[in-house]
């Protein structure tokens, strides 16, 4: 990768069109983040990091920017508690106002149709928004997502809950990049729960068959669950944002293209 294509700390750069976003959630979290702004303003897709994640990580970039490239608006915002944004990291709990704050920018900025797209914890935030937001977007597309909370099936899962669990864990987190919140009091719905609920939105599910978080059969039950949509089983694919090849990129983004044609 040349000089000119990395920032000054050596992050992933953003076209020199980037825009920075700042925006207030309903419960008050003051969240940052970034607009690629397209041209045409027929289509936007709001995109939803993974835990730890954060629009200043370079896998967050090289998705933010693939995006662009293909000719459509791209917002993100740092879900609380991570990179720029105020508040504390609820893991997935709170998160979807979040991204319901992102989706209604978009719509402010003037785009004629909006697609949110998550990975990981931001797949199951993009999953619980198409339930309950105000603001919804036109599809859902979910890559990576749990159908559950408290997953100790893996060892990255395990690793996971040492930090949510531990009392070092808080401190370690904020050296990976997420300023946490208290355990839940209550257990949340989980997306296998609501997912259903997105109906009659377009609803796409990917997940990758080496995913060593949560495995495949996590989109098969959402699948289920959810009565409608696509599920896309991808071979010798891992997890989020560091599993998704440019090729898988290009075909969300051909599928979120056809999200009308599909809605009929």
């Amino acid at each position: 990768m040349s000089a000119s294509s990395r920032g000054r700390s050596g992050r992933a750069a953003l076209p020199p069109s980037a825009e920075p976003l700042r925006l207030v959630t309903t419960d008050g979290v003051a969240l940052a983040g970034v607009h690629l702004p397209a041209a045409d303003r027929a289509l936007a897709v709001v995109v939803g990091h993974g835990f730890t994640h954060s629009t200043g990580k370079p896998g967050t970039r090289r998705i933010l920017r693939r995006l662009h490239r293909g000719g459509v608006g791209v917002l993100a915002v740092d879900f609380r508690g991570h990179g720029r944004s105020g508040g504390r990291s609820s893991v997935g709990r709170d998160e979807y106002l979040d991204l319901d704050a992102a989706v209604a920018a978009a719509r402010q900025a003037g785009y004629r149709r909006v697609v949110t797209l998550g990975f990981s914890m931001g797949g199951s935030v993009a999953l619980v928004h198409g339930a309950r937001g105000s603001h919804l977007p036109d599809a859902v597309v979910s890559v990576s997502a749990p159908s559950r909370w408290f997953i100790r099936e893996s060892v990255a899962m395990r690793r996971v809950h040492w930090l949510l669990e531990h009392p070092l864990g808080p401190g370690v987190g904020r050296v990976m990049g997420v300023r946490l919140s208290d355990p839940w009091p209550d257990v949340p719905d989980t997306p296998l729960e609501l997912v259903a609920g997105i109906a009659p939105l377009p609803l796409l599910l990917v997940h990758g068959t080496a995913d060593h978080y949560f495995g495949p059969a996590h989109g098969v039950a959402l699948h289920r669950a959810a009565g409608h949509g696509e599920l896309w089983l991808e071979p010798g694919m891992g997890h989020a944002e560091s599993g998704a090849s440019p090729d898988l990129i290009d075909r969300l983004l051909g599928w979120i293209r056809l999200v009308p044609v599909k809605a009929g």
